[in-house]
């Protein structure tokens, strides 16, 4: 077992880092138009199925109330949290729909869209990216090896693996990267 173990952390490790130094310059970017977009006084909404439902909802909590620093909340929102709006667009359409009708009533030009999918195939993260295109919403992908995703996003982080649970660890530790540069671009006088 504490072989297993050690593997376990051993690949983790591994997938983190070849995940986070193939893309430096992208996390800058993206940290960059974060704080942007947020100075501005414009949002960044974030949105994924299952344990990317998950990390949407941790991340925007992040900008929302702190993440390292006192300072007053940043504008995020996660598209994954409120069931009615979700079951009933699920139910009067269907659920691709559920993130790409949200972009079409709360985002607007400049926001940021951030679309989390550990396959890259999510039908509903495709559509809401694509919606976010149209309307000149920036748009961040956050997914495995790819997959259809990565040809409509305009930024995009790809984990090298096959293994959601280290694609989802790659995704959180990026996340929480991201959220330290954004505070440390708008608050550097508290660092």
């Amino acid at each position: 077992m504490k072989a297993f173990i050690l593997r376990h952390l051993e690949e983790s490790l591994r997938v983190k880092r070849q995940f986070i130094e193939s893309h430096i310059d992208h996390i800058i970017r993206a940290a960059e138009k974060m704080a942007a977009c947020i100075k501005a006084g414009n949002k960044i909404l974030i949105f994924g199925n299952g344990g990317s439902a998950a990390d949407a909802q941790h991340l925007a909590a992040e900008f929302v109330n702190r993440f390292k620093i006192e300072r007053p909340p940043l504008a995020a929102l996660a598209l994954t949290t409120d069931t009615s709006i979700l079951t009933s667009i699920g139910n009067d359409y269907n659920f691709d729909n559920i993130f790409s009708k949200q972009i079409e009533a709360l985002g607007k030009k400049n926001d940021i869209a951030w679309g989390l999918s550990t396959s890259g195939n999510s039908k509903n993260v495709i559509q809401a990216i694509n919606v976010a295109n149209e309307k000149k919403i920036f748009s961040i992908a956050s997914t495995g090896r790819g997959g259809a995703l990565a040809n409509c996003a305009q930024l995009v982080f790809a984990a090298e693996s096959d293994d959601t649970a280290r694609i989802q660890e790659a995704h959180i530790t990026l996340g929480h990267i991201i959220c330290d540069l954004v505070e440390r671009t708008l608050f550097p006088d508290k660092y």
